[in-house]
């Protein structure tokens, strides 16, 4: 008798053992479900207007050094493209007037990206990369793609033309944070998050390589790569994994000669000076001839057809010409500057997606500025990137553009966080 007692004693506690578990399995699934789910929101939640944010000095700051930056990157391309315009029988202002327009075309998409809550781009996280990879699969097509300066990296459609691989960084920039959001807890894991990073850097690089766009596949591994050290990824995991898709680039550069040839001109400047280093020689010199004072706005003789691309990837040299040391300090400082208030704008975001999304963005601007002024004063191989802001090419403005507006998002709502 006291053997089948304990014996149906037993069995009950083992039925409320079992009833517990199974409720705590239960709370659990629940609870991994809300989690995985906590980013997802409704069209209405991502326009509805959150009365408890306000802007920050780092929100009005950031406006300013950007609105700044876009003025005189006006009058700069203006200076740098009028006489030319103005000999071949066309209006001096109608290249400003176009990168003017875009520059509204670029407010217009600022002011969605602002009153949308940057924690929506989430749930779009895939549609984003499919949408980013055929749009840098266009170029390839007949009829479609057009080659600019040895780089098939344009589309034309209709009158309208555009790089893709622009509007590709604001979707490796999306899709790397979202990774590294999620995998937080497994940044040593090869399978999980080292091999989707890696896979997502390479496929943008290669992609641009394929193009013939050495600057942009640079600057997409680059962004790749300081996203992921800042979320946390081993140093050694990101220096093998660079180190490869490194190797494989410059594997495909070598097959061209004429591609090594330019990659390595900037090695003896005054050696190819008459050929592969001509434009670095001739932008050098208009940098000599600002001196501390300048030639004044427009007072350059070099971008009167002496250097070649003066409106666009080397107006870095016309702004040094006309504008001398105080041009050159504007400019650099500017981006600084700007670099270090993104950093803060990441640093005060409410969560870590909205951390790594400022993160991407702020440096993607410092390392696209960094190689442009590089190539220009001849430090770094030239890649035919745009200054940021400042160079003639609608895309790339509004591209940047719609990043400063990702971060002004995520420093308005990070008050809450920071509580300045």
């Amino acid at each position: 008798m006291t053997m089948a007692l304990n014996r149906g004693g037993n069995m009950a506690d083992r039925r409320k053992d079992a009833l517990a578990a199974a409720q705590r399995r239960r709370a659990s699934g629940a609870a991994g479900k809300r989690h995985q789910q906590s980013h997802r929101m409704s069209v209405a939640d991502a326009f509805r207007r959150d009365d408890t944010i306000e802007a920050t000095r780092t929100y009005y700051a950031i406006v300013s050094v950007v609105a700044v930056m876009v003025l005189l990157g006006l009058v700069m391309l203006l200076s740098a493209s009028g006489p030319l315009r103005a000999a071949g029988d066309g209006s001096p202002y109608s290249m400003v007037i176009r990168q003017a327009t875009w520059a509204v075309v670029g407010l217009a998409f600022m002011s969605v990206v602002l009153r949308v809550r940057y924690e929506v781009w989430r749930q779009f996280v895939i549609p984003i990369g499919i949408f980013g990879v055929a749009l840098m699969a266009l170029p390839l097509v007949p009829g479609v793609g057009r080659e600019v300066n040895d780089a098939n990296s344009w589309v034309s459609i209709g009158p309208v033309g555009f790089q893709p691989s622009e509007i590709f960084k604001l979707a490796v920039i999306v899709g790397a944070a979202d990774v590294l959001t999620r995998r937080q807890h497994l940044l040593n894991d090869w399978r999980r998050t080292i091999v989707p990073l890696g896979l997502m850097g390479g496929a943008a690089g290669i992609g641009s390589l394929v193009q013939g766009d050495f600057g942009s596949a640079v600057v997409l591994l680059s962004i790749v790569v300081v996203m992921a050290f800042i979320a946390g990824v081993p140093w050694m995991h990101l220096l093998s994994t660079l180190s490869a898709l490194a190797g494989f680039g410059l594997l495909i550069i070598a097959a061209t000669p004429r591609r090594t040839a330019r990659l390595t001109a900037f090695l003896d400047i005054e050696g190819n000076k008459d050929h592969y280093a001509y434009q670095v020689w001739q932008g050098m010199l208009s940098i000599a001839n600002g001196g501390l004072t300048g030639s004044g706005i427009g007072g350059s003789r070099s971008k009167l057809g002496y250097l070649p691309l003066a409106h666009s990837d080397f107006i870095f040299a016309v702004i040094a010409d006309e504008l001398g040391l105080f041009g050159v300090i504007t400019v650099l400082g500017g981006f600084t500057l700007l670099t270090i208030l993104g950093m803060q704008a990441a640093l005060r975001a409410p969560d870590r997606f909205g951390m790594l999304l400022a993160a991407g963005v702020t440096a993607w601007l410092a390392i696209q500025a960094i190689i442009n002024v590089g190539g220009v004063v001849g430090a770094l191989p030239v890649t035919g990137l745009t200054l940021p802001f400042f160079s003639h090419g609608g895309t790339s403005l509004v591209a940047c553009l719609v990043g400063v507006a990702l971060l002004l998002n995520i420093s308005r709502r990070g008050v809450k966080a920071s509580g300045s």
